[in-house]
């Protein structure tokens, strides 16, 4: 079989065509995913009013912890059944992180007098325990019901950044923190 001049011209445009319909066909309709993060994004605030105080009664400023990401529970110092859960999350969070870690802190912000439980702290270790010299401070973490249901995040730059939903999902969560670790250059 002989072909034509026009016959060869349509075989070659088909076979440069043929790819792009091909491509146009396999994908049409495909939407890359986008990537939604399990916290909520905050408006990124730098927190003011750092100075306190640990339970002991010993002065600490939060500006020791600049650097390094903050895991932030804000709730009194008698904690019940989802506290507990929330510093338990907290730690095992920054524990999956492995040799990244180190570059987690967790804080633990007493909004009363009182005195944590001291089995429950040594079942935290590393934990900070802070209570702030002006109770603004606390005012800085926004939550629609109650701040003690949420964990929040802090940037190594002293800015708040995240907040995770009340009874945060370990795995989502831990998600958040390896991106926001990987994609980091600070702290």
């Amino acid at each position: 079989m002989q072909l034509t001049p026009r016959g060869k011209f349509l075989l070659l445009v088909g076979v440069f065509l043929m790819p792009v319909v091909a491509a146009y066909l396999a994908y049409a309709g495909w939407r890359p995913a986008g990537h939604s993060n399990y916290g909520d994004l905050l408006k990124v605030t730098p927190l003011q009013q750092t100075a306190g105080s640990t339970p002991d009664g010993r002065s600490y400023d939060l500006e020791a912890l600049r650097g390094k990401w903050v895991m932030v529970h804000v709730g009194p110092t008698h904690c019940d059944a989802a506290c507990a859960w929330q510093l338990y999350l907290m730690r095992q969070t920054r524990i999956a992180q492995g040799k990244e870690q180190d570059r987690i802190e967790r804080l633990w912000v007493v909004t009363d007098s009182g005195t944590p439980d001291a089995k429950l702290l040594q079942a935290h270790p590393d934990l900070h325990v802070w209570r702030p010299a002006n109770a603004a401070f606390v005012a800085q973490f926004p939550a629609a019901q109650n701040r003690a249901d949420h964990i929040y995040l802090v940037d190594p730059l002293g800015n708040l950044m995240l907040r995770f939903p009340a009874q945060a999902d370990f795995d989502r969560m831990m998600k958040d923190l390896k991106l926001l670790l990987k994609a980091s250059q600070i702290g």
